[in-house]
């Protein structure tokens, strides 16, 4: 990974959204403990004065929250440093997580489990904390995804090897959400699978808008990047249905693919425009047609934005620079069409039908009394729709600049007030060129432009095959044998004696071997070897990944001396799962939610029926109001001892979609 210490303006970032993460955190304990107290005391002075420290805290958190918000839309950081006259592209910040420290856990399972001298596997265990270590800063190129790539198809093998289904080993993963900051912790494993996922989306972003998009490889790279983030992301939606974490929600996850998309179909359209835009009949009506596209792509990001549970969470800015960039592209519609229409009459040397057929494409509908060849043909109607639409693109601008000064964040992005100005100033000037003494007597309104593309944006898989990846602790042995999921005695020493030149028994199976066909009165058998059992070391040299002829050549080598074997025999794999995890989360309105182990259900009598065992996922929704601390902030504190709370259609482990 980079130097985390690298004084870059993006590791400055990281490092001021780590801090607030902190203090968020801090603040959220706080109002923890005041809504226990709260709830606790019947005291009235002690209910004042914790309702007034409420108060003071719900503000601070507002206060960070509104920071938090300021470093996802410093986009000037991310963009390329060449000079560039266009509108910035946002990108993903990268979520932050605490250390995690293997050691212990895995050296102790590995004793357990595998029955090994886990001593012998520090090294390997020391390479896994490095590599998640270097994911924490990765770099913001194709070495970077590839690490985070590598990192998370690691984790496919440490969660075969040393997670089994049946009950958690003492690892708790730490994540902060990327747009409230707020920590989710669990002993799940699928958490920091999908929070790699969603940092490798994200990285995606950021080498998006780092893209040169004066040039054409530049463009293509960023089409590609936002491509791949928005196959990432798809990727991680469709995968990891009940993340606990309110930026991995299917509803927010939902809402950044289609911004992925709408910033590649913008790079699209640059891409289009790069070589210059010929004033010519053709050329414009296609880059109509194409700008349109990006308008209404924006305006459905802007939409989805909207919406609920996402309006509480997305970035105000974010949603407010969809609408700006919807308004911008609708308005840059409108003028290509009206240079259309003013600058390009029907000569006797054009092709008329070939004109009325480009032109009645942009149109579902034409105004009344217009005609699409009468238009072509007619000076005066050309001009008045042509007014129209400049009149059109005016007000589009219009509401771009107005809504871009009222939002503070992006009224100090100078390059984004430069590029609506200059396009508003434009097309003034180009309806200023137009006759005026008939505008009190056009009353025609534009019509709207039908949105089409040649270049179709679609999300990109993830493609993880192209990485390839070692496992850590290969050693242990094949993995269809030597997992988790799998129990086994512990190995047995047995001494093999050849007998008439035959072992007694033969050996089936790929890596590792199995004993077949054992005749029950050998030597062998008699001294506890079983049909079944699995060769793991011949001659205390380790045979796990020896295929069969490697084995029974092992064992010819011998010739009449005895040789000692180890071998392990499967045990049942069924056992009843853990309902219940240490984990914390926030998922209720204005609540900071602590879910422990809840120990007092052991003294439920045994004679009752044992309630159903419920999925990881939805045990804080049922048993939340055994949480140690499972708190909101009352609307109204007297005489009510339960709090009515509605479901969110996030997760079932969250009851409301907003945090503050």
């Amino acid at each position: 990974g980079c130097n985390p210490l690298a004084e870059t303006g993006r590791s400055k970032l990281q490092n001021q959204r780590a801090v607030l993460n902190q203090q968020i955190l801090r603040a959220v304990r706080m109002r923890a403990g005041a809504e226990n107290l709260l709830r606790a005391t019947t005291n009235n002075k002690v209910r004042e004065q914790v309702l007034l420290e409420l108060s003071f805290v719900n503000s601070d958190l507002q206060i960070l929250k509104e920071e938090l918000e300021g470093l996802n839309i410093s986009v000037e950081v991310y963009q390329n440093t060449e000079e560039t006259f266009s509108i910035p592209l946002v990108p993903l910040g990268l979520k932050e997580t605490k250390e995690v420290d293997f050691t212990l856990p895995l050296k102790d399972f590995i004793l357990e489990h595998y029955s090994e001298d886990s001593s012998e596997y520090e090294d390997e265990i020391a390479d896994l904390m490095d590599l998640r270590q270097a994911c924490r800063t990765p770099s913001r190129d194709e070495a970077g995804i590839e690490m985070l790539i590598s990192y998370f198809l690691q984790l496919g093998y440490v969660e075969n090897r040393f997670f089994p289904p049946t009950r958690h080993i003492g690892v708790l993963f730490t994540w902060y959400d990327s747009f409230t900051g707020v920590p989710v912790c669990q002993q799940n494993l699928l958490l920091e699978k999908a929070s790699i996922l969603f940092n490798i989306g994200a990285l995606y972003t950021q080498i998006g808008t780092r893209c040169n998009r004066q040039t054409q490889a530049g463009l293509e790279n960023a089409v590609d990047a936002f491509q791949r983030a928005a196959g990432v992301l798809s990727y991680l939606k469709e995968t990891f249905t009940h993340t606990p974490s309110y930026d991995m929600s299917p509803a927010m996850l939902n809402v950044l693919v289609k911004m992925m998309l709408a910033q590649a179909q913008e790079c699209v359209f640059e891409q289009t425009g790069l070589p210059g835009i010929r004033n010519e009949f053709f050329t414009l009506v296609k880059m109509t047609q194409e700008v349109a596209k990006v308008g209404e792509v924006y305006m459905l990001v802007n939409t989805a934005m909207n919406q609920e549970p996402v309006k509480e969470n997305i970035p105000y800015s974010w949603s407010k620079l969809a609408q700006i960039k919807s308004d911008h592209y609708k308005a840059l519609a409108h003028y290509f069409i009206a240079t259309v229409l003013c600058d390009h009459e029907l000569q006797s040397g054009d092709d008329e039908d070939q004109q009325e057929k480009a032109l009645s494409q942009l149109y579902d509908y034409m105004p009344e009394g217009l005609m699409v060849l009468t238009v072509l043909k007619d000076k005066v109607q050309r001009k008045q729709l042509g007014k129209a639409h400049l009149r059109k693109a005016i007000v589009y601008h219009e509401e771009a600049l107005r809504v871009c000064g009222l939002c503070k964040k992006l009224r100090n992005i100078d390059v984004l007030q430069e590029v609506l100005t200059a396009a508003h100033k434009r097309s003034l000037l180009k309806y200023a060129q137009q006759e005026t003494e008939d505008d009190f007597l056009s009353l025609i309104q534009a019509p709207d432009i039908l949105p089409k593309t040649e270049y179709k944006i679609e999300t990109i898989a993830p493609q993880f095959s192209k990485v390839k990846v070692k496992d850590f602790f290969h050693r242990l042995g094949p993995l269809t044998v030597f997992s988790a999921k799998q129990r086994w005695t512990a190995p047995r020493t047995i001494h093999i004696h050849h007998e008439e030149g035959e072992l007694g028994f033969g050996l089936k199976g790929g890596s590792p071997v199995q004993i077949y066909c054992l005749d029950p009165v050998c030597s062998a058998a008699s001294m506890g070897l079983k049909e079944g059992d699995y060769i793991v070391s011949v001659g205390g040299v380790d045979c796990k990944w020896l295929g069969v002829n490697e084995v029974l050549e092992k064992l010819r080598n011998v010739g009449e001396q005895p040789i000692e074997i180890e071998v392990i025999s499967c045990q049942d794999t069924a056992a009843s799962m853990h309902s219940k995890s240490a984990t914390y989360s926030v998922g209720m309105q204005k609540t900071y939610s602590l879910i422990c182990l809840a120990m007092e259900e052991d003294k439920i009598d045994q004679t009752k029926k044992a309630p159903l065992k419920l999925p990881f996922l939805s045990w804080g929704t049922k048993n939340r109001q055994k949480a140690a601390s499972t708190l909101c902030l009352p609307s109204a504190v007297a005489g009510s001892s339960q709090i009515k709370k509605k479901l969110s259609p996030f997760t079932l482990l969250n009851t409301e979609s907003s945090l503050y």
